[in-house]
């Protein structure tokens, strides 16, 4: 409790206004302003610049919280990654999400060679702690070459459609990345990208497959997570 009071002290706003503008910001596609906007509907007058600086403060201590807090997820690894233009230079955004469509990790590199695949799976391990029973690319060799780098006793499946389900969770962070007119740098990109994936897999309850009650107590749930991560 103290090391959370530290990390708020000097601030003249309390815990519960700064988590829910960092929450807002990156649960919704909204952009600062759109925030303080929504802020001042309720009272609360802070800049839009006060709010950015509050997502680069807390944002990657909250998406740590988060990421400890769940643990390690599926063992089936999807992975896929898309270009991103920052700069006027092309980077990739390598993304693995589970066979419950929740992402594992994200990484924005440079390159897209197999080197480039061996870290990025170096970074997986690190997070997940075991290597999963199966890992699901698309064709290109660079991560047959790497998985066999890597990894001991992993089935490698590249199967035409098989990998559908990470290409669709680009969706959302395109969508974001439009919003914000693109990444400012690569380290922009990763410290957003982090906090926005962590956030999305806490609240993404899968309401079409419940019944209202049940959605609603899992809602819950992810308000009383989010509270405790952000000690507001």
């Amino acid at each position: 409790m103290k090391s959370d009071c530290v990390r708020y002290s000097g601030y003249r706003f309390p815990s519960q206004i700064i988590s829910y503008a960092v929450w807002a910001y990156h649960r919704f596609c909204l952009s600062f302003r759109d925030v303080e906007d929504l802020l001042a509907e309720r009272g609360i007058i802070v800049s839009y610049e006060t709010i950015r600086q509050w997502c680069e403060k807390f944002g990657l201590d909250y998406a740590r919280r988060l990421k400890r807090r769940e643990g390690r997820l599926g063992d089936h690894w999807h992975l896929d990654e898309v270009f991103i233009r920052i700069n006027g230079q092309q980077r990739y955004w390598w993304r693995a999400v589970d066979q419950d469509g929740d992402v594992i990790d994200i990484l924005v590199q440079p390159h897209r060679d197999q080197r480039a695949a061996e870290r990025f799976f170096r970074k997986l391990l690190r997070g997940q702690g075991s290597e999963p029973l199966q890992i699901i690319t698309d064709k290109l060799r660079r991560y047959s070459a790497a998985v066999r780098s890597i990894f001991s006793n992993v089935t490698h499946c590249v199967e035409r459609y098989a990998n559908n389900r990470v290409e669709a969770s680009h969706q959302p962070t395109r969508q974001r990345e439009r919003q914000m007119r693109r990444f400012k740098s690569a380290r922009h990109a990763q410290r957003f990208l982090s906090l926005h994936d962590a956030v999305r897999n806490l609240f993404r309850v899968g309401r079409h497959l419940l019944r209202s009650s049940n959605h609603r107590l899992l809602r819950s749930r992810s308000f009383a997570v989010w509270r405790e991560v952000t000690a507001a």
